[in-house]
């Protein structure tokens, strides 16, 4: 285990910086925020991470969102998504999907982007791919705000899952 009350402030970005999709900027300003201070564990540390993101404003936000790859998207076919992202992929069954599945992760993709203006995020780690689809057909009646604010509920557990594997 990770004794983050020992780390030094380079420490912790280089330690914890990967957490957030292409966005040190969480693990930097939560430090800067605490100085290491409340983060005595994991749990308190990720608590301090989340309140950071949901502290940032929405342009932050949305930067961070629109970080994170479409599930069986292009990015994924093509080897081109993080090792974190990959692995949390693969460990959904993404990779196995049937050509009708794969075709039906487009055209929501597709949908769900032009409806919300980012993509799909979904913390996948023990879920399947049928899960991710179902959970895909709900969400894209969700109003624009309700599905902002799931992205980032979804992002911070995507978080926690990634700290945890630490």
């Amino acid at each position: 285990m990770i004794d983050v009350a020992a780390l030094d402030r380079e420490q912790f970005i280089a330690t914890f910086a990967g957490l957030y999709e292409h966005s040190p900027w969480v693990a930097i300003d939560t430090w800067d925020r605490l100085g290491g201070q409340r983060m005595n564990s994991l749990d308190a540390l990720h608590t301090a991470l989340s309140e950071t993101l949901l502290a940032a404003d929405r342009g932050r936000q949305l930067a961070l969102i629109n970080a994170h790859p479409d599930l069986a998207g292009k990015a994924a076919v093509a080897g081109e998504l993080t090792a974190a992202s990959t692995a949390e992929q693969a460990s959904a069954g993404i990779h196995h999907c049937t050509p009708a599945e794969f075709a039906r992760f487009t055209n929501l993709n597709s949908a769900y982007k032009a409806r919300f203006g980012f993509p799909f995020i979904m913390a996948v780690k023990g879920s399947d791919r049928h899960q991710i689809l179902a959970a895909f057909e709900t969400r894209i009646h969700h109003t624009p705000e309700q599905e902002f604010n799931c992205a980032l509920g979804e992002i911070n557990k995507i978080a926690r899952f990634r700290l945890h594997a630490l």
